[in-house]
């Protein structure tokens, strides 16, 4: 498991964070937990001193008497390994928050998706977990393979859904299917599924439910080669 420490001396932020990293991690399956949170520097420089921290994020500008710099530095020399992530609502910060072996930096307000994004980049960093990506048109417009939900015809278009936002192309099923991963799956005359993505399956009602709550519906021509095929994934859930 991945232990999370949390510094900013806004105690609002540090329960949003808390909040939006728990929800990341039950969303993704990763285990991890956020294992203190404070808005004192000293105690959180005890508690990396003495306990197994893996990943750490801390408020630049810190009211206190370290700022969040300061504090970087006084943690590198306790704990060389743990993946620093600094948040601010400085820009000018950035640069400089970098000399500290920092993953990553977000600037303030942080949204769910910006910090998600790099939750998701630090478990494949950790994991050695390469990405792979479909290039979708020719403006080199590319998408985590792993993070479309499924793809649907819309008239002369294809609209690739993800969770977080949809990609337009003016293209065919015909032209694209060849392109695709083998799991992903056409599901009915107007969609493909990405197998991966799907929470459930109603055979009765002809309904896939995928993760982010979407649903589409199973062609009755493509019912009995995807049922053999989610009998290989058993419980979506």
């Amino acid at each position: 498991m991945l232990n999370f420490a949390i510094c900013d001396d806004n105690l609002n932020i540090l329960d949003r964070l808390e909040k939006m990293l728990e929800s990341i991690f039950t969303k993704n399956n990763f285990d991890a937990s956020v294992s203190f949170k404070t808005d004192n520097t000293k105690d959180m420089l005890d508690f990396v001193s003495d306990n197994k921290v893996d990943v750490i994020m801390l408020d630049i500008n810190l009211k206190s008497n370290k700022t969040g710099l300061e504090l970087a530095e006084a943690i590198r020399k306790v704990n060389k390994d743990s993946y620093i992530i600094f948040t601010t609502g400085h820009l000018e910060y950035a640069m400089v928050a970098y000399k500290f072996k920092t993953f990553d930096y977000l600037a303030k307000p942080i949204t769910y998706d910006r910090l998600e994004e790099t939750v998701k980049r630090l478990f494949e960093d950790i994991h050695g977990l390469p990405k792979k990506y479909l290039k979708i048109d020719n403006k080199n417009t590319i998408i985590d393979e792993s993070e479309v939900l499924y793809i649907k015809r819309d008239g002369m278009k294809l609209v690739f859904h993800t969770a977080t936002r949809d990609y337009d192309i003016y293209s065919s099923f015909n032209k694209f299917q060849d392109k695709l991963p083998s799991h992903y799956k056409r599901c009915h005359k107007s969609c493909i599924a990405n197998i991966s993505q799907i929470k459930d399956v109603e055979p009765v009602s002809g309904t896939i439910t995928f993760k982010d709550g979407s649903t589409c519906n199973i062609g009755p021509k493509y019912k009995s080669d995807l049922m053999e095929v989610f009998k290989e994934y058993g419980n979506f859930e």
